[in-house]
């Protein structure tokens, strides 16, 4: 028989309220043919309150080691408690990259913006070299006279 944890809906209409059960995966999400009742999430409880999910740490430990596999909601109450590791996300396929001739064209503006970046900075240096140079050419000069005499 292969078991789940998983979420029983109870509660009024509009006014949501789970029981976390383990179960038959075969069994109708309230068929009532629960094997063990190891937790209660209340949707409706303010995020950080403590009320909003309960589990029983311990029968979950005994029905995880006996086979028994959560749902992703459910896996994600027993990530935040810590029992499970977190799921590694999944490497992405190619089809969520743009075409190839978006991809040049983007590999040639960067391109474009790297070679003015750069002649920018040349140009800034020229600038700066200029202003420079008047002030050093006089205190070359001097010492070169200063030799001669």
């Amino acid at each position: 028989m292969a078991t789940v944890i998983r979420l029983a809906r109870f509660g009024a209409k509009k006014r949501p309220y789970y029981h976390v059960v383990v179960t038959d995966s075969r069994n109708a999400r309230n068929s009532g043919n629960v094997l063990d009742t190891v937790g209660k999430y209340d949707p409706m409880q303010p995020r950080d309150s403590e009320k909003r999910v309960v589990l029983d740490v311990e029968a979950i430990k005994a029905w995880l080691s006996k086979g028994a596999k959560p749902s992703d909601r459910v896996y994600k109450f027993l990530v935040n408690v810590g029992l499970v590791a977190k799921k590694p996300i999944p490497v992405q396929t190619k089809k969520h990259l743009q075409s190839e001739k978006t991809q040049m064209k983007i590999k040639d503006k960067q391109e474009k913006l790297a070679k003015i970046a750069e002649e920018k900075a040349a140009a800034e240096a020229a600038a700066k070299a200029d202003t420079e140079a008047p002030a050093e050419a006089p205190s070359e000069e001097t010492p070169t006279e200063t030799v001669a005499e």
